[in-house]
């Protein structure tokens, strides 16, 4: 459950991380609440008429009737990876049997199995992890001594093995850890692999992650903190040496000014980010993230991760606004913005997470089609962070 803000990574932790102690409501409301403060509705820029996206809200995928079957009717994030075996695997935050936040047997994280149903129609949902309801895809307490909930971050499939990287959080937005778990049966069940990260790694912005898999044998990461006030880095990583803490290469700046692999990270983008993720599409590289400050989700399209990626084309996908005013392209309380696998760039498909933190529902996972990225918009273009 991200109050609509996200995660954070770690180092067996070391120096005590100060407790920010926000209620998720408060974590959510306060995106909406700051971008909301002009006026009751974020309208496109005048400047975007002739955007050439074409932007439709496809279906809800979680809530009453669509995922009470599972004992799960409220849930947010939905993480999705293409297992080994070739099914959809969508992991998902705070997750409660009712229609509301609080509302009854909590867990985290969970994951649904699903399959496309083909272009512009809603996944499928095949079944749960645990069985007949969706349960706990590893056994914990909740608000125990040491922390209250555990939140996914991102999942990799690196040949037969899925990787999940999650957020240890004692209150949301302080981060304990951050651990990589794996799964060797295609999600059904995962332990640790040992790889643990402290909070207050490369001060803080190696805690909410993403990751994905280039050609040329590198795992490519993108990361921020949980606290969406913080900017991007990156790090590399050979697939084989993933759960080695020691083996990713940061991606900074040489002291003659040239960015270089081994360097001490520097960010290589600027702005309050929410949610990320990477994927390769159609010979290059897609980032979507949910950009706090313009309360909006922003995906940005670059030759490589090591591209100029302020540089790279940017385009708006989904705008925030008040309840009451929504439409396909606008979206009240909106974070996260996950790109489910079978998507290009001219027909891109998103999990996209909502939260009325006022009333407590809905708190759910929609999925969003974007099509018409590939094409038009130049650097820079509908803003960014």
């Amino acid at each position: 459950m991200h109050d609509n803000t996200p995660g954070g990574a770690v180092r067996p932790p070391r120096a005590p991380i100060r407790p920010v102690h926000l209620s998720r409501a408060g974590f959510l409301r306060a995106t909406a609440t700051a971008a909301l403060a002009g006026g009751p509705l974020l309208r496109t820029p005048a400047h975007a008429a002739a955007d050439p996206l074409r932007v439709s809200k496809v279906a809800d995928l979680t809530g009453p009737g669509l995922t009470t079957r599972f004992r799960m009717e409220a849930t947010d994030l939905g993480v999705p990876a293409r297992t080994p075996d070739g099914r959809l695997l969508f992991v998902f935050g705070d997750t409660f049997e009712e229609a509301r936040v609080g509302g009854g047997w909590w867990r985290s994280p969970v994951a649904l199995y699903g399959r496309s149903a083909g272009s512009g129609r809603p996944v499928a949902w095949t079944g749960a992890v645990g069985g007949r309801h969706a349960r706990q895809l590893w056994p914990y307490d909740h608000d125990n001594p040491e922390y209250s909930t555990m939140l996914p971050s991102d999942v990799i499939t690196l040949g037969d093995v899925m990787y999940l990287h999650v957020m240890v959080n004692n209150g949301l937005g302080n981060v304990v850890r951050t651990e990589i778990r794996r799964s060797d049966d295609s999600g059904a069940t995962w332990r640790p692999t040992g790889a643990v990260f402290a909070p207050d790694l490369h001060d803080g912005m190696f805690q909410l992650l993403t990751w994905a898999l280039g050609d040329d044998g590198y795992v490519y990461v993108l990361s921020t903190g949980f606290q969406r006030n913080k900017p991007v880095i990156l790090h590399r990583v050979r697939p084989a040496r993933l759960t080695d803490p020691a083996a990713y290469e940061p991606w900074g700046r040489a002291p003659d000014g040239r960015w270089a692999w081994g360097e001490a990270p520097a960010p290589v983008l600027h702005g309050t980010f929410g949610e990320l993720c990477l994927r390769p599409l159609d010979g290059r590289w897609l980032l979507t993230w949910f950009n706090q400050a313009d309360y909006r989700i922003d995906a940005l399209v670059a030759d490589h991760p090591t591209a100029d990626l302020p540089a790279a084309r940017r385009r708006t996908l989904l705008w925030g606004t008040s309840w009451g005013h929504e439409d396909d392209t606008h979206v009240a309380q909106l974070y996260g913005g996950y790109v489910i696998p079978g998507s290009t760039l001219d027909d891109l498909h998103l999990s996209v997470s909502q939260w009325n933190t006022e009333e407590g529902w809905p708190y759910r996972v929609m999925q969003f089609r974007v099509r018409g990225l590939a094409s038009g918009g130049g650097p820079g273009e509908g803003g960014g962070a």
